[in-house]
């Protein structure tokens, strides 16, 4: 235990004193022989009552609870797919679902709430006259230390991020709902806080009590804020660079270096040891700093990638050894040594069937080490993956149910 620990203590050193080899931007073709494998757990989550019917699932967290939350676009179902909700009913099933939902990891819901599918809420509970401002296309959840629940919104001009308690009391907005300021606003907002651009996600940092926004889909930035006030800390791009909102083009396959984050900076995870991972999704990178935005590092992913790019999304294993990365244009995890970013493993393929993806935006992790999956477009569903050879802590080949 103490030469393993030793062991860790000293790469973390290495890590601080800026010793690492210039990272490569080729992917070996071999995987690492330890690296965990995942099975899709196909009865989660369970039935939703009421006829309910969700849309794009546009993020996924879990609470220190180890609850699952899910924010989900009910905009985004089809007439057909909600088909009981015209008027007239066209068909028996479905009503959109509330925007936010929580489950236990046997997939139970427990409560719903927010959004236009969430009668009285966007009328009497979220409205712009005590300061809350409802996206028209929502993105990205996450539930901080205090079990509040935050979340942006990408549409045009959903230039904001909101935060709750736990059971959908309004506590704060950052940003403006159709105002924009670039990616070097700090203070924007009517209430002070920066001006966003169409804002990605957020995680919160519980030692500093500081939240990290990726910022997004129209600036190009990673911006921090106060967690109880929403104002300003320190902001900064790609290589820890003064943001530049200056056009790069489209990206070339097999191009690396680029000097500033493309659009969309679709994620920013903090690691235990304090290092923000951020992901970079068309430059097909990951990016890495400390906490005051200093660059340390970059891995690539599959640099031939085109379309939406291939880094989409963020979480650490417990033991904090692999990241997990959601790839949504080539629809797979990819499973990465978090320090050094070498492949440890894939799993998925662009299918339907359970394991399979179409757009997988978002993941998340439990304590027991399930990743939890949110698919957009037309894919509209979570998935659970457990770590293969166990199910729900119980060895498949001991599972008769």
């Amino acid at each position: 235990m103490f030469k393993r620990l030793l062991a860790s203590g000293i790469a973390l050193l290495c890590i601080a004193a800026g010793a690492y080899a210039a990272p490569s931007t080729e992917q070996p073709s071999k995987r690492i022989a330890d690296a965990p494998d995942f099975k899709v757990d196909a009865r989660w989550p369970k039935a939703l009552p009421n006829q309910w019917l969700v849309g794009q699932v546009a993020g996924v967290a879990v609470d220190k609870h180890d609850y699952i939350w899910i924010v989900q676009r009910p905009l985004s179902l089809t007439t057909d797919e909600a088909g009981a909700a015209q008027n007239p009913p066209r068909s028996e099933c479905c009503h959109p679902a509330p925007s936010i939902m929580q489950f236990d990891k046997e997939g139970n819901l427990l409560r719903a709430w927010g959004g236009p599918a969430d009668p009285g809420f966007l009328t009497e509970r979220c409205t712009p006259a005590i300061g809350c401002e409802w996206p028209t296309n929502e993105h990205g959840i996450f539930v901080d230390h205090n079990d509040n629940v935050w979340m942006g919104g990408n549409g045009a001009g959903n230039h904001v991020v909101l935060k709750f308690s736990s059971d959908g009391t309004f506590l704060l907005q950052v940003g403006k709902l159709g105002a924009t300021g670039g990616s070097n606003d700090v203070k924007g907002a009517p209430n002070g806080t920066p001006l966003l651009g169409q804002p990605a996600d957020i995680e919160v940092d519980p030692e500093f009590n500081e939240a990290y926004i990726s910022d997004g889909y129209q600036n190009k930035r990673v911006l921090v804020v106060d967690a109880d006030t929403g104002l300003y800390k320190r902001h900064w791009g790609a290589y820890g660079n003064v943001p530049n909102d200056v056009d790069l083009g489209p990206y070339v396959g097999g191009q690396t270096g680029a000097s500033q984050f493309r659009n969309p900076v679709h994620c920013v995870k903090i690691a235990r040891d304090g290092y923000v991972y951020v992901c970079d999704r068309v430059n097909n990178r990951i990016q890495v700093f400390d906490r005051k935005g200093t660059y340390v590092r970059e891995f690539y992913l599959d640099t031939a990638t085109l379309g939406n790019g291939s880094a989409w999304d963020l979480d650490t294993s417990p033991d904090q050894r692999w990241i997990y990365n959601a790839d949504g244009e080539n629809n797979k995890v990819w499973i990465l040594e978090r320090l050094f970013g070498a492949v440890g493993n894939t799993f998925g393929r662009n299918g339907r069937n359970a394991g399979q993806f179409h757009w997988i935006h978002n993941l998340a992790t439990d304590s027991e080490g399930n990743i939890y999956t949110a698919e957009v477009d037309t894919g509209k569903r979570a998935q659970k993956f457990r770590p293969a050879g166990r199910k729900n802590g119980i060895d498949d080949k001991d599972d008769r149910r």
